[in-house]
């Protein structure tokens, strides 16, 4: 997280360097807790502490940053444009950021269109695409999977008691669903979503 908010920092003010006292405000923390973990972050050159005047990003921590950055603003597009969440957002976002893998990534960017900025204007740090072979099939709401398919449950942005309801079904990422005559199932057992739920729900078809 203190990564991320040295890079928000750093696009509006690329050569300036990021005060401690200003970071421990936007992390809502002591500037004591800040300095500590600045520390560490520059013992493992991520950053480059200079006392007494704040810190600035070394080009491996702006490289991560720039990813975890991403990351969040990809996952805020899939579940605005794409699922149409309507919970807390940015929190939610914040949250799955660090759980997402390189190819899940690519998968989402390719969902959305390759998109270099959000509806709102903020460019998405950019990275060098590859357009692997097993990117082949997009993923898909569950509430979209044609009859006749099968596809591998990838990505499921629910909480609270959605996200009970799925676990008490024994329904997770990494299992397969497949839909017959408009019935879903897991294995052999037909199972009942809302529309509202299913809508929440990334398969990748061909599982």
């Amino acid at each position: 997280m203190y990564l991320k908010r040295m890079f928000e920092i750093h696009t509006k003010h690329p050569s300036a360097i990021v005060k401690t006292s200003n970071l421990a405000e936007m992390m809502g923390v002591s500037a004591a807790s800040t300095t500590e973990m600045i520390q560490r972050l520059a013992n493992r050159d991520l950053v480059t502490y200079i006392p007494y005047k704040g810190s600035r990003l070394t080009t491996e921590g702006f490289s991560i940053a720039g990813k975890i950055k991403r990351r969040q603003l990809l996952i805020e597009m899939l579940l605005t444009d794409v699922i149409g969440f309507q919970g807390d957002i940015h929190a939610i976002a914040c949250e799955m950021e660090h759980a997402i893998n390189n190819e899940l990534e690519a998968a989402i960017d390719s969902l959305l269109g390759y998109p270099e900025e959000t509806k709102s204007g903020e460019r998405i740090p950019q990275v060098a695409r590859h357009f692997e072979t097993n990117i082949q099939t997009p993923l898909l709401p569950i509430s979209n999977m044609p009859n006749g398919s099968t596809g591998e449950i990838e990505f499921i942005a629910l909480s609270g008691q959605d996200s009970k309801t799925l676990d008490n079904l024994n329904f997770g990422i990494g299992n397969f669903v497949s839909k017959t005559d408009d019935d879903l199932y897991i294995d052999t057992k037909q199972i009942s979503l809302s529309d509202s739920l299913s809508k929440k729900i990334l398969v990748r078809l061909g599982g």
